[in-house]
């Protein structure tokens, strides 16, 4: 069905040429401003751009019953993973840029950025790392340094105006609280207080090893202490210090070569905050894979706090990416219409589009070329590193396009169908993002129906699609008394993976994802001494329609014996 990755020359796992390699891929601080023009050129021809995010930690468990729940309310499975997004931050970003081709061709460049957090001029940001997270990227290699040396900054729109407002006054400063950043400030201070006595005007002297946000913190730090200095930015981690009269300081400083002018400064804090604000310009589709918590991520590090409104969020999102298509909601649909295995990741997802032989007659899959810079991924697998995951999301969304066009078409379609015929085959999947064991199937820009579910998808464009799901189980206890939630809970883990809620004092609902478990749950208890298992059904099981049930017996009793008495007196 779908081809292997090929390197830029057409190859399947070409070499990579000279320049390429994990250093052409991956981006960090100090060369992601040399990066930007060409990454805005590549995203403005592009057909459609793939992302995926790495995190400090998924699910937060600072609070009290905030893991995810199959009983959640749309509503309620929002407010946890807000809080869980608040406390934690982004360590990676990766970008895949698919460029249709003359032929039948997409060139994908593939890009890793380091995050970190901006620390210029705003307040110190705290975030939380999850032991088990952190443990599960650097078992896949992940470089923790990369992340806390070269992480590139970014800002939302809140932290922007305080900076934009810190910088107009003159009352900036940087949350840099460590040692080392410390060392460096004096370091660069004593050399410079040291030279100035002796030299005269226009005299220079050079500080060395400087990147990142020390280039502009000491150059700020220098001019707000001394009046009768300049400083020039020189690159290759070096500033030119140069000994100046206060009038010609005040000439340079109105100068629009000055380096450090207060839009140039918030440039630079801003920095992946840049090309996020190109993303959301251009209105590219954009393309992840169980892609609701990047979203998120997404809205709260690089728009604004996430709201605590979950409708908000929608339409916000909405705005912000018209066309999003989650390829976890597109296999699921082809696991129903083209007889496509069972998958349980994306990697999985990719291999089987690859290797299968599920569209034998129709047209050949669209050559995906890996551009030179990015040839090691036709060569080896990187599960969980954010470019290569971006990538398969890209690949991923073509060749399951392409087999949905063939199926459509009886394997007519056109030998180099375009990439809006592709997106027309994948209408039904857009803006509906992947809900995992949620409340509700679809999530909507306006109305949501809560609808117990396992796995949906949060539509922001559209109604709330119904779900399918394994049916509930209501457990009657006998002869057990005391029993709570956890106990029910740890009597049937061995078996199978539910959530628990108690429906009454004796009852309590069982949830699970998988259908092969409530069948052998159903059979294994069916002689319980003490729990009988039984489908939920709402008119038998429901406390509220039990009490209905009872008030409305009660009621006809009474009118019945009403009845009969005013029977009898006039007899």
């Amino acid at each position: 069905m779908g081809p292997a990755p090929r390197g830029s020359d057409g190859h399947a796992g070409a070499p990579a040429g000279p320049g390429c390699g994990r250093a052409a891929m991956e981006v960090g601080a100090e060369g992601f401003a040399q990066h930007l023009p060409r990454l805005r050129r590549r995203i403005l021809r592009a057909a459609f751009v793939a992302l995926d995010v790495e995190f400090t930690g998924l699910h937060s468990t600072s609070v009290q019953n905030n893991e995810p729940s199959l009983f959640d309310s749309p509503a309620e499975r929002y407010g946890k993973a807000r809080h869980s997004v608040q406390r934690f931050t982004l360590v990676q970003l990766g970008l895949a840029i698919f460029s249709k081709e003359n032929s039948n061709k997409y060139v994908v460049h593939s890009y890793n950025f380091f995050l970190f957090p901006s620390t210029l001029g705003i307040k110190d940001v705290e975030f939380t790392l999850s032991a088990s997270s952190i443990q599960f990227l650097s078992h896949y290699g992940f470089d923790y340094n990369k992340f806390l040396k070269d992480g590139i900054p970014y800002m939302n729109e809140v932290q922007e105006k305080i900076l934009r407002q810190h910088l107009l006054a003159g009352t900036w400063k940087v949350c840099s609280t460590n040692n080392a950043d410390r060392d460096v400030l004096k370091k660069a201070i004593a050399e410079v207080t040291t030279w100035i006595g002796a030299a005269k005007e226009e005299d220079t002297m050079v500080l060395q090893d400087l990147s990142g946000y020390h280039m502009i913190e000491v150059q700020l730090v220098l001019r707000q202490a001394l009046e009768n200095v300049w400083t020039e930015p020189l690159g290759d981690k070096k500033v030119m210090v140069k000994k100046v009269s206060p009038e010609h300081r005040q000439l340079l400083e109105n100068s629009s070569y000055d380096r450090c002018q207060k839009k140039l400064i918030l440039l630079s804090a801003r920095g992946f905050t840049n090309l996020f604000q190109i993303l959301v310009k251009v209105k590219k589709p954009l393309v992840g894979h169980n892609m609701l918590m990047d979203l998120m991520h997404l809205h709260d590090k690089f728009y604004r706090p996430l709201p605590e409104s979950y409708e908000e969020f929608k339409r916000n999102i909405h705005n912000l990416f018209p066309v999003i298509i989650d390829t976890k909601t597109v296999t699921k649909s082809l696991q129903k219409k083209c007889l496509f295995p069972r998958v349980s990741s994306l990697v999985e997802a990719y291999a089987v589009l690859c290797s299968s032989n599920l569209n034998p007659k129709g047209p050949p899959c669209p050559v995906i070329a890996l551009a030179s810079g990015c040839s090691r991924y036709a060569e080896k697998k990187f599960p969980h590193e954010a470019g290569y995951d971006a990538f398969l999301c890209g690949s991923v969304l073509l060749m399951s396009a392409h087999l949905l066009l063939c199926r459509s078409t009886d394997g007519a379609a056109e030998a180099e169908p375009s990439f809006s015929q592709y997106l027309a085959m994948l209408a039904e999947h857009v803006n509906k993002v992947n809900f995992i064991r949620g409340g509700v199937s679809s999530i909507v820009r306006m109305k949501c129906r809560t609808v117990t579910c396992v796995w949906g998808a949060e539509n922001f464009s559209g109604e709330d699609s119904p779900c399918r799901h394994p049916p509930a189980l209501v457990v009657h206890v006998r002869g057990w008394p005391g029993l709570t939630e956890g106990q029910i809970y740890q009597e049937f883990k061995a078996r199978c993976c539910f959530d628990v809620r108690r429906l009454s004092k004796n009852q309590f609902i069982l949830l699970s994802n998988k259908y092969k478990q409530v069948r052998h749950v159903l059979r294994d208890y069916r002689h319980h001494p003490h729990l009988r298992v039984s489908v939920y059904r709402h008119w038998r099981h429901s406390p509220s329609v039990n009490c209905l049930l009872q008030i409305s017996g009660i009621v006809a009793l009474w009118s019945l014996l009403a009845f009969m008495l005013g029977g009898t007196r006039s007899c």
